[in-house]
């Protein structure tokens, strides 16, 4: 399945190869909905990430907490914010490592949009 568009540096698009690709990433993330799975996977994550399939490469991301390298891994923000929720983060928080700032940063960069 081939791209008929030309990339962004630095940005990772998410379309369909890339939803094919994070399937399991995504799909174990949702599971953060309920409380249960939340716990069960901060009591064991390693077994956790087996119980939904994902590779190397996701379970290392995981493993880093860098939302850049779980959009890497096929991940989408709006299931990766449900992971980030277990460690108390939100969306400007993912938005703030996104662009490698502090998140006092990122919050002064968003406050300045709309001053115009």
């Amino acid at each position: 399945m081939g791209r008929d568009y030309d990339p962004i540096p630095g940005t990772t698009l998410f379309d369909g190869e890339e939803a094919m690709k994070g399937y399991a990433l995504n799909k174990m993330c949702f599971s953060f909905n309920e409380k249960k799975n939340r716990e069960e996977f901060l009591a064991d994550e390693e077994a956790y990430c087996d119980k939904y399939g994902l590779n190397e490469q996701q379970k290392a991301a995981i493993k880093s907490r860098q939302v850049l390298d779980l959009l890497e891994a096929g991940g989408n923000a709006y299931y990766l914010a449900k992971f980030a929720g277990i460690f108390g983060l939100n969306m400007q928080d993912i938005g703030a490592q996104q662009r490698g700032v502090s998140r006092e940063e990122f919050d002064r960069i968003l406050g300045e949009y709309g001053k115009d």
